[in-house]
């Protein structure tokens, strides 16, 4: 059975800026720790999977307007404060590393995938959806859980690389006591600050898990909460009807789009003389070369 591992690259970079020491910095003093961290976690990964099939997914939206469009405060927060509405607030010390990482990641001739109008979590669902067979997706996105089944798990790198987590159905099941398929469902009631989804007023994790287990769908959970005699307490009923509207939206916000049409995963040998050339302008010792024998 073949193997695909799916990198959310942009969640890799960031991690790394923000957890590899600063002081890795290049001939002429610009700053590679990203460069550096993102290939030393894609190396490590990959050499303890040794997958068929590699892909790095790419935010070229990293919030479509669409999104927006149903629920205005998502990712609002991390829009520059005066800036255009699609500005991330984004360290000048990572944004000059990220042209760099993806330089990198071509001359590794590792595919680079993103969809206007689309964040790397679509991608990430839709390569996972068209694969057939297994797929890793790795990510320290939460909200990425709703693509475990049987055929894909997820990376979880959350805590960090190095002591991951593999995310599978019987995970999902001995944490949250639900099944995969409900995730989204969980989440939505849950929210998320973090994206800017503020989840329905006065649910938290407890709750949400047993709305989830208790109703088949989010439909149900509203149907309930407008029939006095379903059993749901007068309190749970009230937080559900006042945020009836946000339920309906927010859940196409959550749900990954996994139906993108993506080209074929194709990959190229390693170009050693690019990647030689970047080693040495960049400085980035053994890190690059790594990557390339473990994929040739």
């Amino acid at each position: 059975m073949s193997t695909l591992m799916a990198f959310d690259t942009s969640y890799l970079y960031f991690r790394a800026y923000f957890g590899v020491p600063a002081t890795f910095r290049s001939p002429d003093g610009r700053p590679i720790n990203a460069v550096r961290g993102t290939l030393d976690f894609i190396g490590r990964l990959v050499g303890q999977y040794t997958p068929d099939v590699i892909a790095c997914a790419w935010d070229d939206d990293w919030r479509p307007a669409w999104r927006v469009d149903l629920v205005p405060s998502y990712k609002a927060h991390r829009v520059v404060e005066g800036g255009s509405a699609d500005e991330e607030v984004v360290d000048d010390d990572l944004a000059v590393q990220v042209p760099v990482i993806r330089e990198c990641l071509e001359a590794l001739g590792l595919p680079v995938l993103g969809v206007p109008d689309h964040e790397a979590d679509d991608v990430l669902a839709s390569l996972a959806r068209a694969h057939d067979g297994r797929s890793l997706v790795v990510t320290g996105d939460r909200d990425l859980f709703q693509l475990v089944d049987a055929d894909t798990s997820v990376v979880y790198v959350a805590r960090s690389v190095a002591n991951h987590e593999v995310v599978t159905p019987e995970t999902l099941t001995a944490r949250y006591g639900i099944p995969p398929a409900r995730y989204v469902d969980f989440a939505v009631l849950r929210g998320d600050p973090s994206d800017g989804l503020p989840g329905v007023r006065g649910i938290g994790e407890k709750s949400a898990v047993a709305l989830v287990s208790a109703h088949a769908s989010l439909k149900a959970i509203v149907e309930a909460a407008l029939n006095p005699a379903s059993g749901m307490t007068a309190s749970m009923r009230a937080k559900v009807l006042a945020d009836v509207d946000y339920l309906a939206r927010a859940r196409e916000v959550v749900t990954c789009v996994d139906a993108l049409q993506l080209p074929p995963l194709t990959r190229t040998p390693p170009d050693r003389d690019r990647i030689a050339e970047l080693t040495t302008r960049w400085g980035l010792g053994g890190a690059l070369t790594r990557v390339a024998d473990l994929i040739a």
